[in-house]
């Protein structure tokens, strides 16, 4: 072969070596560094994904919330400290604590990967058995064992328990997804699982934990796959353990949250005045709200007239001082957390997430509610907490901790659709 030739082909070689290897030298390129501009893109541009992927409009709303119950509550606490601590902003600045912890931790929890909690779920279902069996063996007051001292604040068993059953249930449900429709896949755990859980409840006695953790595992149960018939199964196995209870009376201090149910504007003897005390004057202070309320500040039932205004009753401060127009906007807030967050755990990329974001979501819905039905007394008095209104530390911070394992699913989610 000539030189000139031979040169001529060693350049085309060397052309054409050229272009593969800028070509996978682009691709490269495109993979580590393209990839990240378009996020930097989306950050700028689109307001429900920003930076690697955390839900704006979903973390906003957790942080009026917050704020909204922090006023409220120093609104409805403040004449209540000051007679039973001699501080009126004692109850203010321990849930200010709490609020930044709970913050801190949320905005940790965002960043972590909430498929390492898929393998450990049956554990931290243990931790919160061994948290209710504590619990028992402490003293308590009056009759009821509900709290773990810890110093500057009290763990609350239940709140753990409320998590660990959310956990466990999207853990088996996602596992065994396609078998959920055989009732030893659905209906033999939920017995178990709930069973168990009831009953070291029963023994504190935590009836509205019960209920709460009987929707949440109906709930789980059911968008885990389980067949409407198998409902009416557990909701059978479930009346029957009642009326067992109250036929050996087993149910004395539930009985008695039931005296006076529904009759709180219609005593008749200085007993049911007493008994039906707390949820009256709640009655009082929502319709002393009017439209429009009484204005910030300016409740009257908060003096004394409500026992504990700054815990289970809240609401009904919240009613009297903001008027049903405020309420309602209140109630619309909370609403568009739940869909918000019910719509960021549909996108996950896997079932589990999905499960676990719907239920976390689903507890604060389903709180919200319950709450609402007991101070209009259209639920008998069980004391059930309003989320991020009601004072209590470890209620507060397990919340604010479940809403960072919901912005870590919207992480994910939104990272996969980008």
């Amino acid at each position: 072969m000539a030189p000139q030739k031979r040169m001529m082909l060693k350049a085309d070689v060397n052309r054409i070596y050229d272009e593969e290897v800028y070509s996978e030298q682009k691709i490269r390129e495109e993979k580590f560094f393209v990839r990240p501009t378009r996020q930097r893109k989306m950050k700028k541009g689109k307001l429900f994904s920003v930076g690697m992927g955390l839900d704006l409009p979903f973390c906003i709303i957790i942080l009026v919330l917050l704020t909204i119950g922090m006023i409220m509550m120093f609104s409805a606490s403040y004449a209540y400290a000051y007679y039973n601590q001699g501080d009126s902003y004692y109850y203010l600045v321990r849930q200010l604590i709490f609020a930044v912890i709970g913050v801190g931790i949320m905005f940790v929890l965002s960043f972590f990967n909430y498929n390492k909690l898929h393998k450990v779920a049956p554990v931290i279902l243990a931790i919160s058995y061994l948290c209710l069996l504590v619990v028992l063996v402490l003293p308590g007051s009056e009759g009821v064992k509900r709290w773990i001292p810890l110093g500057i604040f009290n763990i609350q068993p239940s709140e753990i328990a409320k998590f660990a059953i959310i956990l466990f249930f999207s853990h088996w449900c996602s596992k065994y997804y396609n078998k959920m429709q055989f009732a030893r896949y659905s209906v033999l755990p939920g017995v178990i699982v709930f069973g168990s859980t009831a009953l070291l409840l029963f023994l504190e006695p935590h009836y509205s934990g019960i209920v709460i953790i009987g929707i949440l595992s109906v709930v789980m149960l059911y968008i885990g796959g389980m067949q409407t018939k198998y409902l009416g199964i557990g909701l059978g196995l479930i009346v029957g353990v009642v009326l067992i209870l109250a036929v050996t009376n087993s149910l004395s201090y539930a009985m008695s949250r039931l005296d006076g149910w529904g009759q709180a504007l219609e005593y008749t003897t200085d007993d049911m005045w007493w008994t039906t005390y707390q949820t009256r004057n709640s009655l009082y202070a929502i319709g002393s709200g009017g439209l429009w309320g009484l204005g910030l500040g300016q409740s009257r039932m908060k003096y004394l007239y409500i026992p504990e205004p700054q815990n289970d009753f809240i609401f009904a401060v919240v009613v009297e001082e903001l008027g049903l127009v405020g309420a309602l906007m209140i109630l619309l807030i909370f609403a568009l957390l739940v869909w918000r967050g019910i719509t960021l755990s549909l996108r996950a990329k896997d079932k589990f997430g999905k499960l676990l974001g719907i239920g976390l979501t689903s507890q604060i819905g389903i709180q919200v509610v319950l709450n609402i039905l007991v101070i209009t007394d259209w639920l008998p008095n069980t004391g059930i907490s309003l989320p991020f209104f009601s004072y209590g530390g470890s209620s507060l911070i397990m919340l604010l901790a479940q809403m960072g394992l919901v912005l870590s699913i919207s992480r994910t989610a939104n990272i996969e659709r980008q």
